[in-house]
């Protein structure tokens, strides 16, 4: 099962991969032929309703696929209007071949001929909320008939990404049979329709590895949020890294609750951060109750590890403050070790190296890859771990049941300091998204960020380098295509 969000980012992967978004076209168009076929015989008339979305460029193409049949196709709205490339191609190539194709230009006009078959292709997965004109016309006028319907993807008036008890519209399609694409949607099977899953041709890679999809999934449109680093003492510039690297990837403010030993070092670093001494040459239990409430009543996102150090009054610290914490933070470094045995209701987002994640007591291993399956099953034995991120050379992003692969990155980013650069870009992340989706998001984005200095600087890079590489590759992921 997948959602409507997910699938678009699945898209985007596999044109990534080589398969481009009009092949899938071309194949659930013919997928939705052949349901056609299936609930009518030779000679019958058929209506397709479409959009000026790729919803309706898949009904393009299945016209294509129903020349033994008597098809008229109704696009809702002008043709110049269509909203993306290869919906356009497949529109012009009905029309150059001579299909019987009509403009809506008005929904006041909109009348269904007497038909066998109506193809609802108007809205697809992207959409929530009652239909609007001219969908709601239209809509109204496929209910009223007799004719079998038959809805591509999900029924006009499903929403595919809904979180709520009915994901159906009131006005909404009434679909006799659904063709939805690669994987059933929330919700469908709840429907009185008959639901078909085509295989249109997306190969698995393109759900397992990690592509610009994702990215563009979890990216802000906004600048919102505060990361609340807690980390210093022995060490300060992994704190400093982790902090203003929550600020590249779209936080708004980056505190970072450091011992006032180190406090001024830290601040030393970048003016951009705030940076909240305390009395104390490193993390105690003493400080807990004050960071928890800090955290808490700012609703942060937490950063806990960058340089804390190991001694065990740091650790016990790391381990009361978790177990008190109950919002979203990420664990790394030092504070990793205390993870095994927490007692939380904190969301938890855990990034170990492969050292680390020996020392957690999961797999130890040199190439994670070959490990997933094994790092997937130890997540899953950590219930109280919303996600752990494994940095390798392909990282393994799972949250003990979805497993990713993150291949992005560089001999280069072996240089200290990188893995701090990635906990900052997961808290961001995890302002706008769901913790997997962050966190796979973020690894693929603090890889990217490194290939793009690796271009020009080979393994000559530093980790306070690729910081300046965050927002750009972000930024680059606006323009995938959804």
């Amino acid at each position: 099962m997948i959602t409507g969000e997910r699938m678009a980012a699945v898209d985007a992967n596999a044109a990534a991969l080589g398969v481009p978004q009009k092949q899938l076209m071309e194949s659930s168009g013919n997928a939705i032929a052949r349901t056609v076929q299936e609930v009518t015989e030779p000679d019958a008339t058929i209506a397709i309703a479409a959009g000026r979305g790729n919803n309706g460029g898949d009904a393009f193409v299945a016209a294509r696929f129903l020349d033994d049949y008597d098809v008229r196709t109704f696009l809702l709205g002008r043709a110049e209007t269509i909203g993306t490339e290869i919906a356009r191609e497949n529109w012009d190539a009905l029309q150059q071949a001579g299909y019987d194709t009509r403009e809506v230009t008005d929904s006041r006009s909109f009348a269904l001929p007497d038909c066998d078959v109506i193809v609802d292709a108007m809205l697809g997965t992207g959409i929530s909320g009652d239909l609007r004109e001219p969908a709601a016309t239209a809509a109204r006028a496929i209910n009223d008939t007799d004719a079998t319907v038959v809805s591509v993807d999900v029924p006009s008036g499903f929403d595919a990404n809904a979180r709520g008890d009915s994901p159906l519209a009131s006005n909404a399609v009434e679909a006799d049979h659904i063709v939805t694409f690669h994987d059933t949607k929330p919700g469908l099977d709840d429907l009185d329709a008959d639901v078909t899953v085509a295989d249109i041709g997306i190969p698995t890679a393109a759900e397992q590895f990690v592509g610009p999809g994702d990215v563009h999934l979890a990216r802000p449109d906004d600048r919102t949020g505060r990361a609340f680093v807690i980390g210093g003492g022995p060490y300060t510039g992994a704190p400093a890294l982790a902090a203003q690297s929550a600020l590249r990837a779209s936080m708004e403010l980056s505190f970072v609750a450091a011992p006032d030993t180190v406090s001024g070092e830290i601040q030393s670093y970048a003016e951009d951060l705030i940076v909240q001494p305390y009395e104390s040459e490193i993390l105690t239990p003493d400080q807990v109750s004050d960071l928890v409430d800090t955290a808490e009543r700012y609703d942060d996102v937490v950063i806990l590890g960058p340089g804390l150090g190991t001694a065990d009054e740091t650790l016990e610290a790391a381990r009361q403050f978790l177990t008190s914490y109950t919002g979203p933070a990420v664990v790394d470094a030092d504070a990793l070790e205390t993870v095994p045995d927490l007692d939380t209701e904190a969301t938890l987002v855990c990034t170990p190296n492969r050292r680390e994640l020996a020392g957690m007591g999961g797999p130890d291993v040199d190439d994670l890859q070959e490990a997933a399956d094994e790092i997937e099953a130890f997540t899953a034995e950590l219930d109280h771990v919303d996600v752990l991120l494994a940095k390798g050379a392909t990282d393994v992003i799972t949250d003990g049941e979805r497993t990713r692969l993150s291949r992005s990155g560089t001999a280069g980013m072996k240089v200290g300091g990188t893995g701090d650069v990635l906990t900052g870009i997961v808290a961001a992340l995890l302002e706008h998204a769901e913790p997997l989706d962050a966190a796979a998001a973020a690894a693929q984005v603090n890889g990217l960020a490194g290939e793009r200095l690796a271009a020009a600087d080979g393994f000559g890079y530093l980790a306070s380098e690729v910081l300046e590489e965050i927002s750009k590759v972000l930024c680059e992921s606006e323009g995938s295509e959804n």
